[in-house]
C-alpha cells in the first residue's frame, strides 16, 4: 500500500468551528469530480464564518483518469482527501469507508454527479444544530419511468413495513451523520454493509429534508437495472429476517393444502365412489411448482448463508492502494469543537 502522496498538516485538537467532511464515494467520474469539488466549496464559501470542511473522495478503482484529477484537485485544496481502493469493492463498501475517514462533528455523504444538490447542505446543517443525529434527503421527484418510480415507492413502503429499523421512505444515501454516528459505526463490523439502513438503526433523532432530485448531466448512472435489484436485495436481507419467516410460512400453507387434498381425494374414493382421473398434467403442474418453490425458498436461504460466509471470513471492507492528504497515524481521528448552542442527544450524554 502507498504512502501518502500530499503531505497534510496535523490539525488542532480543538476547533472555534465545527468541522463538516463530504463523502463523495467515485467510480469513473472524471468528468464529474471538478464540479462537484466546485459546489461543495461554494456552498460552505457561503458558510465559512460557521464551518470548517473537508472533501473525501474514495475511488472505487476507476478504470478512467477520476484519481488523476482528484490528486491535480487536492494539490491546490488540502481540504481535499482521497483513498484508492485496490480494486472495486461496491458502492455501500465505498460510502462506510468514507464515513469511517471523516474526521468532522458530522459527515455529509452525496454522489458525485450531483444529481442531490449541495444546496441543500444549509437545511441540512440546521437541523442538525437543533439536535437531529442523522438527516435524510427526502426525493420528491425523480426524472425516471413512472415504472421504475412506482417500483421505488413500493419498495421502500414494502421495505418499511418489514423492517423494525427507522427508516425513512423515499430517502437514498444522500445524508447528514453525527459524529455519535460516526463513531458507531467504526465499531461495526459487517461484511456487507447497507449504510442508510445502519445509520437509520443507529439514529435516535431521524429527520428528513424533501427535495428535487436533478438529472445526471455528464457521465452514465453506475446503478443500470442489475445493481438496483441487487442493491433492493441488500436492503432487504440487512433489515430484516422475514423472507426466512415467509418461506416457513409457504411451507406450512402448501402442507396444510396438500394434507386437505389428500383427506378430500380419500373421502371421494371411500364414501362416495369417485373415479378420479389419473391426471398427468394436474400431477406434472404441481411437481413443476414444488420444485420451483423450493428453488425460490433455497435461493432467499441461500442469501442469508452467503452472507454469514462472508461474516465470518473477516475481511477488511476495503483495501487502500493509493492515498492523498491522509496522514499515516491519524488519518482519521476526529476533530472535535465545543458547540454550546448546539442541542444535546442521547448520544452526546
Amino acid at each position: 500500500m502507498d504512502t501518502a502522496e500530499i503531505a497534510h498538516p496535523d490539525r488542532p485538537t480543538a476547533a472555534a468551528k465545527p468541522l463538516i467532511s463530504v463523502v463523495i464515494p467515485v467510480y469513473n467520474e472524471e468528468a464529474n469530480v471538478a464540479a462537484a469539488h466546485a459546489a461543495v466549496a461554494d456552498v460552505f464559501g457561503s458558510l465559512a464564518e460557521r464551518y470548517d470542511f473537508e472533501i473525501i473522495f474514495t475511488d472505487n478503482h476507476s478504470l478512467d483518469a477520476t484519481f488523476e484529477r482528484i490528486l491535480a484537485i487536492a494539490k491546490s485544496d488540502q481540504r481535499v482527501r482521497a483513498v484508492r481502493f485496490a480494486r472495486n469493492f461496491g458502492f455501500q463498501r465505498s460510502v462506510m469507508t468514507g464515513y469511517r475517514l471523516a474526521r468532522g462533528d458530522a459527515a455529509i455523504q452525496i454522489d458525485c454527479d450531483l444529481q442531490d444538490p449541495p444546496a441543500i447542505f444549509p437545511q441540512f446543517l440546521a437541523l442538525w444544530e437543533q439536535g437531529h443525529d442523522v438527516v435524510v434527503g427526502i426525493r420528491r421527484f425523480r426524472d425516471e419511468s413512472k415504472l421504475l418510480q412506482w417500483s421505488r415507492k413500493l419498495y421502500y413502503r414494502l421495505l418499511k413495513a418489514i423492517s423494525s429499523d427507522n427508516l425513512m421512505l423515499d430517502s437514498g444515501d444522500f445524508r447528514l451523520v453525527d459524529r455519535s454516528i460516526l463513531d458507531q459505526l467504526r465499531r461495526i463490523d459487517d461484511a456487507s454493509p447497507y449504510t442508510r439502513g445502519l445509520t437509520s438503526l443507529l439514529a435516535s433523532n431521524q429527520t428528513g429534508v424533501p427535495y428535487e432530485r436533478a438529472v445526471r448531466e455528464k457521465g452514465q448512472s453506475k446503478f443500470p437495472l442489475v445493481k438496483l435489484i441487487g442493491l433492493a436485495v441488500d436492503g432487504f436481507v440487512a433489515h430484516s429476517t422475514t423472507p426466512l419467516r415467509m418461506a416457513s410460512f409457504a411451507g406450512l400453507l402448501i402442507a396444510l393444502a396438500t394434507a386437505l387434498a389428500s383427506v378430500f381425494y380419500i373421502l371421494g374414493r371411500l364414501f362416495f365412489g369417485t373415479e378420479w382421473p389419473e391426471g398427468f398434467a394436474t400431477t406434472t403442474i404441481l411437481i413443476l411448482f414444488g420444485i420451483s418453490l423450493n428453488a425460490i425458498f433455497l435461493g432467499v436461504i441461500g442469501e442469508y448463508v452467503g452472507r454469514i460466509y462472508e461474516q465470518i471470513r473477516v475481511r477488511p471492507t476495503t483495501v487502500i492502494e493509493r492515498s492523498i492528504n491522509m496522514m499515516p497515524s491519524a488519518e482519521s481521528a476526529p476533530r472535535k469543537y465545543s458547540a454550546p448552542d448546539r442541542p444535546r442527544t442521547m448520544q452526546d450524554n
